[in-house]
């Protein structure tokens, strides 16, 4: 689908890549002629599914991703889902394998000239890899018709139109012309403007500069892809010219090769490449086209799958290390009340406290609820975490904690840790402890 037509190729039965004749191929082409291309593209092949029982599959060659877009974007308005794009330059390339126009060459220079602009690309037949790829639209088909334009005006056999509409008449007149040039010496076609008259050698002269610039621009491109080209393949309106081809292999030094209607390669080739797409079911999405656009889809973490690897450990700061100082006075003064009441023999009433005396307070001890054991044999539950699917968070456990009722502190009663269990210091019955007097008691008794 180019600037200037909109061209349709049908491959006969059985004309296939592997069984194929390039002149086996109904061909239609529609003129744009101001109109939208993607547009008239569409109603075509809407009309072609409609009217076409036998209909398989349908490909379309886009330029670029805004060229795909248009074209998506006019299919959809038109409900039209059982096709694909394809890039212009793999539908060139597969119908010039196809057709054996490359045998002998690996790595190729593609140049189209088209009625809008050139491209120009460098392809290896080998991979299909499209190594590099410039456009212009500095030189195109429309250029060309503007200068003949131009020139006859200029001449004074033809009067300026008055309105656009006029010129748009005017330059269909003269692509005409241009098109008669590439097999006759001279053309002369009358209008109600006056009459066109253009030979082959003014022509070439007038189109000289645009030729040699696009000659320029395909070597370059060739010097930028850092490829060992071998051949340039001129496709699209603008190779009927035989200008064009002798201009561009004296500027990049290689062979030139024209296939055989080069305006429709890039339609034959788009037909070859088409493969039935599948149509979703009414309940479903209609499926993506080939080449649409991905839209980003948001990642979600999961949790104890192939968990990421783990964090290292950081040194406490310095409320950590004030924490586990006060916890280790804590445990340290357990330790010195222990060791006194165990060298006095009353040990056990300061560790559990004296339970035949009704003073002695109930302390606040932490109970874990210790879980039964698990029968080996026994079918795992869904509650059992190494049962649970390991695309699910495992299941955390921790100890149940049951705290006694706690009362007011009494008397004997040390809080040695805020936030920790109070240590309770039970009452010395009298009698236990030895009666030491005091120095100043032993010596009246003395007395």
């Amino acid at each position: 689908m180019g600037a200037g037509a909109v061209r349709v190729a049908r491959p006969h039965a059985g004309n296939t890549a592997e069984f194929f004749t390039a002149d086996r191929f109904d061909l239609q082409t529609q003129p744009v002629e101001g109109q939208r291309g993607e547009e008239i593209a569409a109603d075509l092949i809407s009309g072609i599914h409609l009217s076409t029982v036998d209909l398989d599959a349908t490909a379309v060659g886009y330029r670029d991703d805004q060229h795909a877009r248009t074209l998506r974007a006019a299919f959809a308005r038109r409900q039209l889902v059982n096709y694909e794009l394809v890039p212009e330059v793999m539908a060139a390339v597969e119908f010039l394998l196809a057709a054996g126009e490359l045998q002998g060459y690996r790595t190729i220079a593609l140049y189209d000239l088209g009625s809008s602009g050139l491209s120009v690309s460098v392809v290896d037949l080998v991979t299909r890899q499209l190594h590099y790829s410039e456009r212009t639209s500095d030189i195109g088909g429309d250029y060309l018709d503007a200068l003949i334009r131009e020139q006859q005006i200029a001449s004074g056999r033809i009067a300026h139109p008055a309105d656009p509409a006029g010129l748009t008449a005017l330059d269909t007149l003269c692509r005409r012309a241009k098109e008669q040039l590439s097999g006759n010496t001279a053309v002369a076609m009358p209008s109600e403007y006056g009459l066109v008259l253009i030979s082959q050698e003014n022509f070439e002269a007038l189109i000289q500069l645009a030729v040699e610039s696009s000659a320029r621009l395909t070597r370059e491109v060739i010097t930028r892809s850092e490829q060992a080209v071998q051949a340039v393949v001129a496709i699209g309106g603008g190779a009927h010219i035989p200008l064009v081809s002798r201009t561009v292999g004296r500027w990049t030094g290689m062979p030139v090769v024209v296939p055989a209607q080069p305006e429709t390669v890039v339609a034959r080739g788009a037909s070859l490449l088409a493969r039935p797409s599948v149509l979703a079911a009414p309940t479903r999405p209609v499926p993506r086209v080939t080449g649409a656009v991905e839209r980003p889809v948001a990642k979600t973490k999961a949790v104890a799958t192939i968990a990421e690897p783990a964090a290292p450990l950081k040194e406490p700061g310095p409320s950590r290390r004030r924490e586990l100082s006060v916890a280790g006075v804590a445990v340290g003064a357990l330790v010195v009340i222990a060791a006194l009441g165990s060298a006095l023999g009353w040990g056990p009433q300061v560790l559990r406290g004296d339970s035949q005396k009704s003073s002695a307070q109930p302390s606040s001890a932490v109970t874990t609820a210790v879980r039964p054991p698990v029968d080996p044999t026994a079918a795992r539950s869904t509650d059992d975490p190494t049962n649970v699917p390991i695309s699910a968070p495992p299941q955390q456990y921790s100890p149940t904690t049951v705290e006694a009722t706690s009362t007011t502190p009494g008397p004997n009663t040390i809080v040695v840790v805020p936030g920790l269990p109070p240590i309770v210091v039970p009452t010395i019955p009298p009698g236990v402890l030895p009666q030491i007097p005091m120095p100043g008691q032993q010596q009246r008794q003395q007395r």
